[in-house]
């Protein structure tokens, strides 16, 4: 993941921690920030088939209504083999970039907020800071309202 940031002319480190954090709250806990600054990958699968990335922030869950209109066809959960296949990853540990195959890639418009973000970096033990706008920019992203309504 390291290469895949540098080669993408991204300066950050992805740092190991010893905890693992598969939720956003353990992820904010691990690195002392808010929920919202963490940058959650999720895999949907599309109708079609094809995988449907959403990088949201942590405090949000996702309005599948919402990210299927954008993709312009109904999408659904994506089990775990589907999104190791798509991705090269195990869910938990899902980076915004570097997968094993392109997806159409929609960005939490409420990530840009922060200076600074949280994505995974290929294990649930690994993390890396970003600026929303490298994030966005590394993703190939669309930046849209992909939340649902509290």
């Amino acid at each position: 993941m390291q290469d895949a940031l540098a080669a993408a002319g991204i300066a950050a480190c992805v740092v190991e921690y010893d905890v693992p954090a598969r939720t956003s709250a353990e992820a904010a806990a691990v690195l002392g920030c808010a929920v919202g600054q963490i940058a959650k990958s999720l895999v949907f699968r599309a109708v079609s088939g094809a995988p449907v990335l959403v990088i949201a922030s942590g405090a949000h869950r996702v309005d599948e209504a919402k990210v299927a209109a954008l993709a312009g066809e109904p999408i659904g959960k994506a089990d775990a083999a589907f999104v190791r296949a798509a991705t090269g990853y195990a869910i938990g540990g899902i980076p915004p970039l570097a997968h094993a195959q392109g997806m159409r890639t929609f960005v939490d418009r409420d990530l840009a907020q922060y200076g600074t973000v949280y994505a995974a970096g290929g294990t649930p033990h690994a993390m890396f800071p970003i600026a929303p706008a490298d994030l966005i920019r590394i993703a190939g992203g669309t930046v849209a309202d992909v939340a649902l309504a509290p």
